[in-house]
């Protein structure tokens, strides 16, 4: 856990109307459950406020259990897959199928990478002008899991590429944990911090998270003893009826 004060409890509060504001939106979730534990309670909003919502997925998943012996690498990636639509049916989505870029977890290339960088550049370039996106939802550009700073620098380059990108919010997920004073915004990274109030949007927020069975314990992958799971501490910080983002302040 961060042994430091985090500054987000100091951040102002905007009601959950904001979501209306907003538009087409597409999430972009390094791994299946970034996408509920990040910013799941907004996604609901956008929701119930009848604004379309697309989903990106960038990694396979597979790492979380890598000595499965039961669940091959493509079993695991299948598991983590179907957990990720169940996950998107339950905060609301319809039937419009995600973008699965299937990059290897863990490995995610990150910007300057010889293989896969731009390809998925190009990809996600196509998604998002194929879903007229007014808004995208990607992680904290130092939220400290590498996987998360690598698909940041995917979704930057892709915005970058297009002549009117979306709107770019930016939600947290691994600094509630790991968060050194350095992956934390600064003056000049030009952004402005504010919680979202998602109480209306928490109860499916919840269900969207349990639904990655996966990763809360029991499990399914029972037979690597070293595998990840989201451990009751982390999972606190995404029981509160808020969430954070970072949004870039005009100059």
């Amino acid at each position: 856990m961060a042994e430091h004060p985090l500054p987000f409890d100091n951040y102002s509060v905007r009601p959950g109307s904001f979501a209306a504001s907003l538009g087409a939106t597409v999430v972009v979730a390094p791994h299946p459950d970034d996408e509920a534990l990040g910013c799941g309670g907004l996604l609901a909003l956008l929701r119930q406020a009848g604004l379309p919502v697309a989903a990106v997925l960038v990694s396979d998943g597979t790492m979380s259990h890598p000595r499965s012996q039961l669940f091959s690498l493509a079993a695991r990636q299948a598991v983590r897959e179907a957990e990720f639509r169940h996950a998107l049916t339950l905060l609301g989505f319809d039937a419009n199928e995600p973008l699965l870029l299937g990059l290897p977890d863990s490995r995610v290339p990150s910007s300057g990478a010889e293989t896969g960088f731009t390809t998925a550049v190009t990809a996600l370039q196509q998604f998002l002008q194929q879903q007229a996106a007014a808004t995208v939802l990607v992680p904290w550009r130092r939220d400290p899991h590498p996987d998360h700073r690598a698909t940041s620098q995917l979704v930057a380059a892709a915005l970058a590429g297009m002549p009117q990108p979306p709107r770019r919010l930016e939600y947290v997920v691994w600094a509630w944990e790991r968060a050194a004073p350095d992956d934390l915004p600064t003056a000049s990274d030009g952004v402005q911090g504010f919680r979202l109030d998602i109480a209306t949007g928490l109860p499916q927020k919840l269900r969207a998270i349990a639904a990655h069975r996966s990763q809360v314990a029991p499990g399914v992958f029972m037979d690597d003893a070293e595998g990840f799971l989201l451990s009751a501490e982390m999972l606190a910080h995404f029981e509160t009826p808020y969430e954070v983002f970072f949004e870039a302040v005009a100059p």
